[in-house]
């Protein structure tokens, strides 16, 4: 049985960061967040913000122990901390990167879950450790709580062979289990919901399509409340053109860079921290910064723009195909949510296929959850926040 009321902490550990909220359940109500960045640095920062005031801090921190703990000392701070007592805590809930095929859902955390997570670390090489250490550090300070992986790999283990299998050998599936996992799971389900409870539709007779754009950035075509086709794939460097990553590429362009002395580590880091829309302007990562440089005449900067909203609508009409009817379109994320001009330059050229924006209603909207199509557009055009930590809250309570 659930209990009547519960204090839900939220992780998610990133690869040099740590983000953390606490919430009130099932009131779904935030009671406070923090983060804690530069880890494995002497300028280490913590940042905790509640109704009880702000903590700031910066000192070496050396790993994601060292943040767990300065995390939990956060929490209970005597003058702002967000909790009286660890006591308080009902629940832990984990942001993990990768699941695998071995889990379509959120599971309470046991030693064969945390195996499995282990296992995934080839998977996710940057994130699965600290995941992973998250998790070690909760349960040792936090003795007899329940622990929850919340997988971003689950949402999409819905997927058919047809759209999770590449045309290799079959046997790299087979011996390696190379396939398209798809990330962002948590959002695009998050997002997914409450733009069909928006819209006052069921998840049954439903069919999204969900863009998450921000530095990351992946598409997922949502029928039935199921994810059947997403963009991002092996790793989340396959798919749309983000911030700094490629997103699809022709892969034989890597052999033509080899045989002009590019190593393999240069390529990677190329691919994934050079490319994107930082390597097509030469500017910035921040859209914003790349649209005033448009406005300014820059033509990378303006070509930059025009490759990012091609490559979207390019899925956008895929998908479309895909799942024979669209009933919303959802832009979420941080440019999917701000970046009003982005989401007019991506649906100018999709009334063809019954996404009719509606521009008054998209400048005026800005930023909040609402509808920004034409009122006979076929498919509903929405905007709708996102919120993962809270998705997580919701998992992890449902799971006590």
């Amino acid at each position: 049985m659930k209990n009547s009321s519960a204090r839900i902490l939220v992780i998610n550990c990133g690869s040099s960061s740590l983000k953390f909220e606490v919430f009130a359940m099932p009131e779904r109500k935030s009671l406070g967040r923090g983060q804690v960045e530069r880890i494995g640095k002497d300028d280490g920062h913590l940042e905790q913000c509640s109704v009880n005031g702000v903590i700031d801090r910066t000192e070496p921190i050396a790993d994601h122990s060292a943040a767990v703990q300065l995390m939990l000392e956060a929490l209970v701070d005597p003058k702002n901390g967000i909790l009286h007592d660890l006591s308080e805590i009902t629940g832990v809930g984990h942001r993990v990167v990768h699941g695998g095929e071995k889990y379509s859902q959120s599971v309470r955390i046991d030693e064969k879950v945390a195996t499995a997570i282990e296992e995934c670390i080839e998977l996710a090489p940057l994130h699965n450790p600290v995941n992973l250490t998250g998790i070690q550090r909760s349960q040792e300070a936090l003795p007899g709580v329940p622990q929850v992986a919340v997988f971003d790999t689950a949402f999409h283990q819905t997927l058919a062979p047809s759209a999770f299998l590449y045309g290799l050998p079959r046997e790299f599936y087979d011996k390696y289990k190379i396939r398209r996992y798809g990330f962002h799971g948590t959002s695009h389900r998050y997002v997914a919901g409450e733009a069909t409870r928006f819209m006052k539709r069921h998840p049954d007779n439903t069919n999204l399509i969900v863009c998450h754009l921000g530095n990351g950035a992946s598409i997922t075509a949502i029928s039935s409340g199921k994810s059947v086709d997403t963009s991002m794939g092996f790793t989340p460097l396959e798919g749309l053109v983000m911030g700094t990553r490629s997103g699809d590429i022709d892969p034989a362009i890597l052999f033509y860079l080899t045989e002009r002395g590019y190593t393999e580590r240069e390529l990677n880091t190329i691919l994934n921290k050079k490319s994107g829309l930082l390597g097509l302007s030469g500017i910035s990562n921040d859209l914003r910064d790349i649209e005033a440089a448009a406005e300014a005449g820059n033509k990378n900067a303006i070509e930059a723009l025009e490759v990012y909203a091609h490559k979207i609508r390019h899925y956008i009409g895929a998908y479309a195909a895909n799942i024979v009817r669209t009933d919303i379109l959802v832009f979420t994320g941080g440019i999917g949510q701000f970046g009003t001009r982005m989401r007019e330059r991506i649906c100018t050229r999709l009334e063809n296929l019954g996404f009719v924006i509606d521009h008054r209603k998209n400048l005026e909207n800005g930023s909040s959850a609402g509808i920004i199509s034409k009122e006979y557009s076929p498919t509903a055009i929405v905007v709708m926040p996102t919120n993962e930590e809270l998705q997580i809250a919701i998992d992890t309570y449902e799971l006590l």
